[in-house]
């Protein structure tokens, strides 16, 4: 019994370049593909990018600080700011903003304000009197990252406006009326009777670290 050997076919050396031409067009293809990838995401020709061409900072006072800090609170208030007009209904004309404004308010006690009495001491300097000013409130102090429009509503009249001119409607007014009313809310509030007992305490601690044994704060509205 006989075998038959089936002999392969002769590849030629024509064969064998077209295959090398192949396969190295093929390799030049997917690094092509790669590179052109990594370009577009590095590169992102459609993307946007930010340029800061802002000038130096420019320092233009120092101011010492005579004053106490005394206490923080902190507000957050919702405001609810509708502009209608006269004979259109809102569907055309007007606006209706919720936004939402937080920030914190500072009291404080100026200490450059005290008279040249203020500070009396007894003889053998185991007793002394101050009398400090009342804290004050600073203005209130928002928290961009906590501030934002939360709806609005507005006509067709303002939606075309704001088109046209290519930016939203301004917020400057929104901030103005949230600090407004923070403002209000922390007069309303103790936080000044809060920052008046902190630096009594405060004065007190100081004075009796410097040895007095007796020491008496008073308000320059007390008898």
């Amino acid at each position: 019994m006989t075998t038959s050997r089936t002999t392969p076919p002769e590849v030629t050396p024509g064969r064998r370049r077209w295959w090398r031409y192949a396969a190295g067009l093929l390799v030049l293809a997917v690094l092509l593909v790669v590179a052109g990838r990594l370009a577009w995401t590095y590169l992102d020709p459609t993307g946007e990018r930010n340029i800061d061409r802002s000038q130096p900072v420019l320092l233009e006072s120092i101011k010492d600080l005579s004053r106490f800090e005394a206490a923080t609170g902190t507000f957050q208030v919702v405001v609810d700011l509708e502009k209608d007009a006269n004979f259109l209904p809102d569907a055309i004309k007007g606006t209706r903003t919720l936004f939402v404004g937080a920030g914190g308010v500072d009291a404080y006690v100026d200490f450059s304000s005290l008279a040249t009495n203020a500070v009396t001491v007894s003889p053998d300097r185991t007793e002394a009197t101050i009398r400090l000013p009342r804290a004050q409130l600073e203005k209130p102090n928002l928290d961009n990252n906590r501030s934002y429009v939360f709806a609005q509503q507005r006509g067709l009249f303002d939606r075309v406006s704001d088109f046209l001119s290519g930016s939203p409607g301004d917020q400057r007014e929104l901030y103005l009326l949230a600090e407004k009313k923070i403002t209000e809310a922390a007069v309303a509030s103790d936080l000044r009777a809060r920052a008046d007992a902190n630096t009594k305490a405060m004065m007190a601690g100081l004075l009796k670290s410097l040895g007095f044994t007796k020491v008496t704060i008073k308000f320059t509205d007390e008898p």
